[in-house]
């Protein structure tokens, strides 16, 4: 992680490393409802929960998503609704 961490700092970008064991393919990102192990071949699942129907793979990607703003805000960042990261207090347009 060196070298991407490096680079992210060179262009002013923020790394932000999610626990490798962070269940972000069995977990609802609309309920928080965490499953059992799932095997790799399954791609597609419901939630037993809120009965949401997941592709396992944009289910995994929203799930890391959000774990990333939330270590980014415990960091004392503003994210913006589109994404980009803002100091907290100052206004889009100074950014």
């Amino acid at each position: 992680m060196g070298k991407l961490d490096y680079k992210a700092k060179e262009q002013g970008k923020h790394l932000v490393k999610i626990d490798p064991w962070f269940a972000s393919s069995r977990t609802c990102h609309v309920c928080q409802h965490k499953g059992d192990a799932m095997p790799l071949n399954v791609r597609s699942w419901a939630c037993p929960a809120c009965h949401t129907q997941h592709d396992r793979d944009i289910n995994a990607a929203l799930n890391i998503k959000h774990q990333g703003i939330v270590k980014l805000k415990a960091e004392g960042l503003s994210v913006s609704a589109h994404g980009g990261l803002r100091k907290p207090g100052t206004s889009p347009a100074a950014a």
